[in-house]
């Protein structure tokens, strides 16, 4: 058997050039101490933290694959949630960078995050829409709500009471009573998508942003829950009305659906708009942390603030309007009025400032504005070159720092010049522009080509190089250094020596290694090749469906392989141009193709998202890097080849390393075989709870490869409990019969563990099932595994073992197989133990529970007594009192300012 070829692994090392991603919004973290410097914003799958005062990076938070989509603080500060395109989200701890807790719940992308007041629950909306809610604490799904019909735009948690809001593109606000899990009121009254929402004056008051230049604005006023559906005052509170609400009754567009009138909680009613200046849909609405502000933008360059009056001051202004009133009516010889002085909405909520940005509301640190369209490496291998349409910007590869920005126009192929002193440029205009690198500026810029200069290629003599434009032409240049006007030094120069003229548009240009050939790629699908001495004709290399867009030549010039719009790689011979393969190598274009130096293997580039690696001899596709998570635009290998850098629509330039860990092709088939097989699972249709009603509410998880792992190793370890019991019977009865003890063989997997019992090894393995997958693992583990798994639980809840754990995944099991349960006459017996054990166990953990905060309050008030000082925030009136001088002094300051 001959030796295989071994291939060397390429890893992904750094992603740099990006400052944000236009996914999802921006957000304010506490990080050592200090809030309102730092922020949060995604960057593809991770998110950067950013010092806005220093403009620089100081944490990076790692995500998995996919791209970030929501991100939400919690109220401590110390925790960030964030959503992902594939419905999955993660609690990150900022003191540490690390993720400690992730949910799977959503089928799509998370649209919307919102933590409670006290942090304790979580709340995520989903294209899917959905909305669900999650214990953090308990690192568990809570319930799924159904009831929108489009992507949930916005959630809020009520502080005074257990409720929630939601709003969507479906163009409706929906109220959900958290205790009951249940919607019980619907507005209506929008005409467009809701994109935005905000609470004020103490959550009396809620705005609402939408598709129009309209913020409307609704009173709430909270009413009991009716207990008793008979008393009639409660049958008539459709006529009760709010102060300052009638003058819009005729014209109110508010259609409020009770779907449970009997329950009614919350009464709505609109009083009014304030108009925005903007003419496009609301981006974000917020309010500052006292609600004395509110700030809104949309997808233009404005950002709008405006004042929110609070009681105190409405009051007074009230007081002042009715003295003018009287006064006026004094003078008059009037009535005084009494009642008919009242404050309109545009006086209550006053329009501040208009606050407009150079350009659209972002962050600006460096990083380009605008896709980069080329890479290239430096001959050292350290300098990183990439241009876009504004800039052209050199990076240091090991510190991925930017060290040199200089403006250009729109670039779309460059080079070092050798020496790495200068680059040039060609751009969409036909221009070639010549930059120093030490200065930063631009030396000398020149007419190339009449269209877009698409190509260029530096001469392996490194004497000049050729350039391949729009206007049908190829054009060769020389460099010379010619003397500067205001310097007594010579400065590098290009110079036009001959033009190869042809009948299709020029998309990619390549010489061979020897100099003696010159490829190029034309409009027409075909690749042609030509003697660069004498420029006459010598192949041409046809069977391309679509134009080839990219192209390389190999280091011995024996082989040129071809990438084309028609997703094909095709590799030929350059001695005859005959096709060795054809590849189906993308899903889309391929957009850059570039050989590894001194090797028959190649990169390619894809609108698809991928980069791929393949071997030209052997014709097999080696590895693919995936990163990006959009078209790939190009792509640039060092001249030692251990790196590449790629560049792509996602804004994003990554760097990729070749490892010194072997690549064995059969093993890479594996895993991907693996990860299609778990992608496939992912997608498969969710078990159905038996009895369970499709309606408003569900389960909060979803069917994950994690949670069928997890429901495996369940059953792995009730199989060996149930082998190792049989064992250890019938090694009782050998032990019986020969009258003397026989030694029983100990299982290496307990064995591993400390020498446990069977039994204590199903309880390690059922503790190790994430508490957020532990429901949907239940859910698929078969019910023949279930009367093992109840006797287990009441041996466990007998010796006080994880009560809390056993008693949620005992009510789980009984909810989903109460009919096989019920049903089986072997399991009376148990369920009945179960029912003894159980409710004395957790009257005893509640007797401790109730101890301990008794013994917590006894010692807060001994020290209180002592120390004469108060705990907690809201504890005592004096506490409250300071509270209040210290807002009256922020509100003076703010007033200031």
């Amino acid at each position: 058997m001959g030796l295989t070829r071994q291939y060397l692994r390429y890893e992904p090392a750094a992603l740099f050039g990006l400052v944000a991603s236009a996914r999802a919004g921006v957000a304010f973290v506490a990080l050592r101490g200090e809030r309102g410097r730092y922020a949060a914003v995604p960057a593809c799958e991770h998110v950067f933290v950013w010092d806005t005062r220093k403009g620089e990076k100081v944490l990076i938070l790692k995500g998995l694959k996919q791209q970030v989509s929501c991100l939400c603080p919690s109220p401590d500060g110390l925790h960030l949630a964030v959503g992902y395109e594939d419905g999955a989200i993660r609690v990150f701890n900022l003191l540490s960078g690390e993720s400690t807790i992730t949910f799977n719940g959503h089928r799509a992308a998370v649209t919307a995050l919102q933590y409670d007041h006290l942090g304790g629950r979580l709340v995520s909306g989903s294209k899917d829409t959905e909305v669900i809610v999650w214990d953090v604490i308990n690192e568990s799904g809570l319930y799924r709500l159904r009831g929108h019909k489009d992507v949930i735009t916005q959630v809020l948690f009520l502080k005074e009471k257990n409720l929630l809001i939601t709003c969507a593109k479906d163009t409706l606000v929906k109220w959900w009573d958290l205790d009951t899990q249940h919607c019980f009121k619907t507005l209506v009254g929008h005409r467009a998508e809701v994109w935005g929402m905000a609470l004020l004056s103490k959550e009396k008051r809620l705005i609402t942003g939408s598709a129009d230049s309209e913020l409307r604005v609704w009173d709430l006023t909270y009413i009991q829950e009716v207990k008793d559906h008979d008393e009639p005052e409660f049958k008539k509170s459709k006529g009760s009305s709010l102060p300052g609400a009638e003058e819009n009754n005729e014209e109110d567009e508010t259609l409020e659906v009770d779907e449970h009138p009997e329950e009614r909680i919350v009464k709505c009613s609109k009083v009014g708009s304030i108009m925005r200046e903007g003419r496009d849909r609301v981006v974000t609405l917020g309010t500052d942390r006292m609600g004395k502000f509110l700030a809104c933008h949309g997808t233009d360059t404005v950002l709008e603030v405006f004042s929110v009056l609070s009681e105190e001051e409405i009051q007074k202004k009230l007081e002042k309007k009715l003295k003018k009133a009287r006064k006026k009516a004094k003078q008059n010889s009037e009535e005084e009025p009494e009642r008919s002085v009242e404050l309109s909405l545009q006086e209550e909520i006053q329009r501040v400032t208009n606050v407009k940005a150079s350009s659209k509301i972002k962050i600006t640190i460096g990083g380009h504005r605008s896709d980069v369209r080329t890479l290239a490496f430096s001959s050292d291998n350290i300098a990183i070159l990439s241009a876009a349409a504004e800039s052209v910007k050199i990076w240091n590869r090991s510190t991925l720092q930017c060290i040199r920005t200089m403006e250009c126009e729109y670039a779309l192929c460059s080079l070092f010049v050798p020496g790495d002193r200068q680059v040039i440029i060609g751009t969409k205009t036909g221009k070639l522009q010549l930059y120093d690198l030490a200065s930063g500026s631009l030396i000398e810029t020149l007419d190339a080509h009449d269209g877009a200069v698409w190509s260029i290629a530096l001469s392996p003599d490194q004497h000049g190089f050729v350039t391949g434009g729009a206007d049908k032409c190829v054009k060769f240049w020389e460099f010379e250094l010619v003397k500067d006007e205001s310097s007594v030094q010579k400065r590098l120069s290009m110079k036009h020596v001959r033009v190869l003229q042809l009948d299709e548009d020029v998309l990619c240009v390549r010489y061979s290694p020897n100099q003696k050939l010159l490829a190029v790629s034309l409009l027409d699908c075909t690749v042609k090749v030509f003697y660069v001495d004498t420029l006459k004709f010598f192949l041409s290399l046809y069977g391309h469906k679509l134009p080839v867009l990219c192209m390389d030549i190999c280091y011995d010039g024996t082989l040129i392989a071809t990438g084309s719009a028609d997703r094909n790689v095709k590799i030929w011979g350059l001695d005859f141009g005959d096709c060795h393969r054809s590849l189906f190598a993308h899903d889309d274009s391929v957009m850059y193709l570039q050989f590894v130096p001194k090797s028959h293997l190649f990169f390619t580039a894809g609108k698809d998202s991928k980069i791929k690696q393949w071997d030209a001899d052997k014709f097999e596709h080696i590895q693919t890097l995936e990163g990006h998570h959009q078209e790939v635009w190009c792509l640039a290998l060092s001249p030692n080849g251990d790196y590449v850098v790629s560049a792509s629509h996602d804004k994003s330039l990554r760097l990729w390393e070749r490892t010194r860990e072997p690549l064995i092709l059969e093993e890479e088939r594996e895993m991907q075989r693996e990860a299609d097989y778990e992608e496939s699972v992912a997608k498969e249709e969710q078990p159905v709870v038996a009895g369970e009603r499709q309606g408003e509410t569900g389960l909060a998880g979803k069917k994950t490869i994690e949670t069928i792992k997890a429901a495996e190793r369940i059953m792995e370890a009730i199989e060996l409990y149930r082998e190792e019991t049989a064992k250890l019977k019938e090694h009782n009865a050998i032990c019986k019969a020969a009258g003397k003890e026989v030694p029983f063989p100990v299982n290496p997997i307990l064995r591993a563990y400390g020498n446990i019992t069977p039994s204590a090894y199903v309880l390690e393995v059922f503790k190790k099932v994430k508490s957020s997958e532990l429901e949907e693992s239940l859910l698929v583990l078969p019910f023949s595994y279930v009367p093992d798994l109840l006797r287990l639980f009441n041996e466990y809840i007998q010796q006080g073992s994880d009560v809390e754990l056993l008693c949620r995944a005992l009510l789980f099991l009984l909810k989903i197989h109460f009919g096989q349960i019920t049903g089986n006459q072997m399991l009376v017996t148990v369920i009945e133990n179960l029912k003894k054990t159980t409710i004395s166990r957790v009257s005893e953990a509640r007797d401790v529970l109730g101890f301990n905060m008794a013994g917590l309050q006894f010692l807060k008030r001994e020290i209180e007594a002592k120390e004469e000082v108060t705990f907690f925030a809201d504890a005592t009136e004096r506490f409250e009192e300071k509270k209040r001088k210290r807002k009256k002094k922020e509100k003076m300051v703010l007033t200031v300012l």
